[in-house]
């Protein structure tokens, strides 16, 4: 039996080990017995370091899970692209500024092989001038503000990514929180008892559900609501004198602002000429407001942080006018829609009867209490 020396077994081995050749073919070219060279073998594993298995605790599992789905994002961004980790760096970074917002900048970074510093400097050196990259954004701002107001601020930037998706929109958790504080957006839950020891301290509430007042102009409830039409949103500020439950002023708005609130409660005042001691209920403190109503003379009420039942009648007046109205109508133009909120509350005023007035319309309740009032003066 020939002796073959350290120096051919190494050869052997590296050449079946390094060539995509059956073991087979190896030992046959080489001329040596089928046993000889798996015994070979068998000797080249037993020196190699065996690898020392993971312990399964959940926190390597986790750590097993992000990478898996890391990698798993790096091959769906690979697959994605019009370009290849070898391609040249403008190339790259073309194909990732299109694909920002879809996928995190780490995902993006590690599957094209460029460094985050460079790709950000590329980012906000050309997202001024990049159209695409502005549309893109307002639109997720609009879609972003829907789910926001539909959740009543309740949901922050996590729970509104996992909406989006849900919608079919690809987009990451890191765009939704910038978004988020471009807009001043921020979910309730955060410090929200911190914000209601505040308020409670701040912002008096006046009213404390006492709905059933004894003249008109003595207390005005006001609030904003939204309402979407042909993929523009709208804010409806409307203020409701809880004597008569009256609308004595609204006005239309594209943004949810306390100039909005000043312009409705000008308009209001303008109309209704109240006297000293008139109270104006709102649901948020606002600082300019409160400096705006003192110029008149008016005490500003607030509702407590998340409490709905102290300003219910207003609420409860704009879930009349949408099942009766807004939800029932499929609006052509923003002309139409705004005409169609005034027009239902010409009607609300005028031609609707009210079971708290005891079946007479606000307006007629009103006509009645001054011809009282003039009764009364006469004798």
């Amino acid at each position: 039996m020939p002796k073959y020396t350290e120096e051919v077994k190494q050869a052997v081995i590296e050449r079946f080990l390094t060539n995509n050749k059956a073991a087979r073919t190896i030992f046959t070219e080489a001329k040596i017995p089928r046993s000889t060279f798996y015994s070979w073998l068998k000797e080249h594993n037993a020196k190699q370091p065996q690898p020392v298995p993971m312990e399964f605790t959940p926190k390597n599992s986790r750590i097993l899970m992000n990478k898996v789905a890391r990698l798993e994002g790096i091959i769906e961004i690979l697959k994605t692209v019009n370009c290849t980790v070898h391609s040249p760096l403008n190339e790259k970074l073309s194909e990732m500024d299109r694909l920002y917002g879809q996928y995190s900048v780490h995902a993006l970074c590690d599957a094209l092989d460029v460094s985050r510093g460079t790709f950000y400097n590329h980012l906000y050196r050309n997202k001024r001038n990049n159209t695409w990259y502005a549309k893109r954004r307002e639109e997720l701002k609009i879609k972003i503000q829907d789910i926001y107001d539909e959740s009543h601020q309740r949901f922050g930037s996590g729970k509104i990514t996992a909406v989006l998706r849900g919608q079919g929109i690809t987009v990451s958790p890191e765009m939704v929180r910038e978004l988020m504080s471009d807009m001043k957006l921020i979910s309730i839950r955060q410090d929200a008892k911190d914000m209601y020891d505040k308020e409670t301290q701040k912002y008096k509430n006046h009213v404390n559900q006492q709905f059933d007042v004894k003249t008109p102009n003595e207390v005005w409830v006001s609030d904003v609501t939204y309402f979407k039409s042909k993929n523009r949103a709208y804010y409806i500020c409307v203020i409701i004198d809880l004597f008569s439950r009256i609308v004595v002023a609204h006005k239309i708005s594209y943004r949810n602002s306390t100039q909005l609130v000043k312009m409705t409660f000008r308009q209001a005042y303008e109309h209704r000429q109240p006297g000293a001691g008139l109270i104006f209920h709102t649901d948020r403190g606002s600082k300019a407001v409160c400096d705006y109503l003192r110029l008149f003379h008016v005490t500003h009420s607030f509702s407590r942080a998340y409490v709905p039942y102290d300003n219910s009648v207003i609420e409860s007046y704009f879930g009349t006018m949408k099942r009766e109205e807004l939800y029932r109508t499929k609006y052509r133009s923003e002309q139409e829609f705004k005409a169609a909120v005034a027009e239902y509350i010409i009607f609300y005023n005028t031609k609707r009867p009210h079971k708290k007035l005891q079946y007479k319309t606000p307006v007629q309740y009103e006509a009645d209490y001054y011809r009282k009032q003039t009764g009364s003066q006469e004798t």
